[in-house]
């Protein structure tokens, strides 16, 4: 049988260490838990292409920031959560346009209300599963200037706003009775229309951002 390498055991063993050194943190109806997490916010991303430019595209750009969430449980096994954090997304062109590199950017605010089912809260390492709906507000759409040359003069920029379902999966590991380590995991259905205005010529694209939402942080017990 082979061997199965250290770095992949490291983890579980880290966990399992943790959780059985610290004591459980029983979860119960009218708990507080906030965490902060270190996110890592990745699209999964396609496009239509932009009106009067056939074959282009968007790609949208991968990002980093910290996340603020607070889940009230409603009970010992259900909890709402609701997920706080902003991030900044590079638009690229994609096919015929590729050549232009970076063509916008747009900050990103998401706020995410989940319906989270713990399946031990009693337990040290306690996994959960969440089902909810995300809204996504776009801010400060910027056009770049290789864009503006390509279209011939200053291009405004502006995005859609998104409604869109959203999955989770994730765990806490108690440190001690009231602090825990937490990893989640998200994805998030996402998509705008951007409208390009150009003078008196307006272009617009669809664009499925759809990204997956990876965490790791620390959290408190109120």
């Amino acid at each position: 049988m082979k061997s199965v390498s250290f770095r992949y055991l490291a983890p579980a063993l880290l966990f399992g260490g943790l959780a059985a050194a610290a004591p459980a943190l029983a979860v119960e109806q009218g708990d507080w838990l906030i965490r902060g997490r270190l996110i890592h916010v990745a699209p999964n991303d396609s496009s239509g292409a932009v009106s009067t430019l056939p074959g282009s595209g968007v790609a949208v750009g991968a990002d980093s920031t910290l996340e603020l969430d607070f889940t009230y449980m409603l009970g010992p096994n259900l909890g709402l959560e609701l997920i706080l954090a902003t991030t900044k997304h590079d638009l690229k062109g994609k096919g015929t346009i590729v050549g232009l590199g970076k063509i916008g950017e747009s900050g990103v605010l998401p706020p995410t209300l989940t319906l989270q089912y713990h399946f031990a809260p009693r337990a040290a390492v306690r996994p959960y599963a969440g089902v909810g709906m995300n809204y996504t507000l776009f801010y400060s759409d910027k056009s770049s200037a290789s864009l503006n040359a390509a279209l011939g003069g200053p291009t405004s920029v502006d995005l859609s706003n998104s409604w869109g379902p959203a999955l989770q999966a994730g765990v806490d590991v108690d440190l001690t009775k009231d602090w825990f380590l937490n990893v989640d995991a998200k994805y998030v259905w996402i998509d705008t229309k951007a409208v390009l205005t150009t003078g008196g010529t307006t272009r617009t694209v669809n664009v499925d951002i759809n990204p997956w939402v990876f965490g790791v942080g620390i959290g408190r017990r109120f």
